[in-house]
């Protein structure tokens, strides 16, 4: 690896795992930024901005570093959905999603803070729920409770069992962190976790 450090701005545990599987050196660091929507700001422009802010608020303290940057949220009727936090809101999340169509868009920033360059992309990822039975839907929050998580389900577990057809091009995207698209920012800038060097 260059001299950089690679630095997830992010306290996720399911991000953590995720760049895991690239077999990367790479510290978490959180960032302390304010995710409240702008007036007017689309779900896209949204997860855009909320991405680069967290990699430039760790930037400001790590000045050789690729900070990854990165934020999620699901959409129905262009409406966003955010983290439940709390069991009857979660229930509500699922009753609004049972038997339609939610996007998740999940954004990536690869801030270089050595040079101030950034790429920024947005992958969205569509899953078509099941129709869900009250039943169905408290028996799945009281077994996985994934009150952290935006639309109220873990697609990498028990959530699947909610699902009627997932579409898009990279699975990881739903979970948190779009693989596909940071491996490309990586070798962009001269990362590769194929190459000898890395871990």
């Amino acid at each position: 690896m260059p001299e950089n450090t690679l630095i997830l701005a992010s306290s996720s545990p399911y991000r953590r795992e995720l760049l895991n599987k690239l077999g990367l050196d790479f510290e978490s660091i959180s960032p302390d930024i304010d995710e409240s929507p702008l007036p007017d700001e689309t779900p896209s422009e949204l997860v855009g901005r909320l991405a680069l802010e967290k990699a430039q608020a760790i930037a400001a303290t790590q000045h050789q570093a690729l900070i990854i940057g990165s934020d999620q949220v699901a959409v129905i009727d262009d409406i966003i959905i955010t983290k439940p936090h709390n069991h009857e809101k979660a229930k509500d999340q699922l009753r609004h999603a049972s038997g339609r169509e939610v996007t998740f868009l999940t954004s990536l920033c690869l801030y270089n803070s050595q040079n101030h360059q950034h790429q920024l992309t947005i992958a969205p990822y569509t899953v078509n729920f099941l129709p869900l039975s009250e039943e169905q839907i408290e028996n799945y929050l009281l077994k996985e409770k994934p009150y952290n998580c935006a639309g109220s389900f873990k697609s990498e577990g028990l959530g699947i069992t909610l699902f009627a057809s997932m579409h898009g091009d990279d699975p990881n995207s739903l979970v948190g962190l779009p693989l596909i698209a940071l491996t490309k920012m990586l070798r962009n800038e001269g990362v590769d976790p194929l190459s000898a060097s890395a871990k």
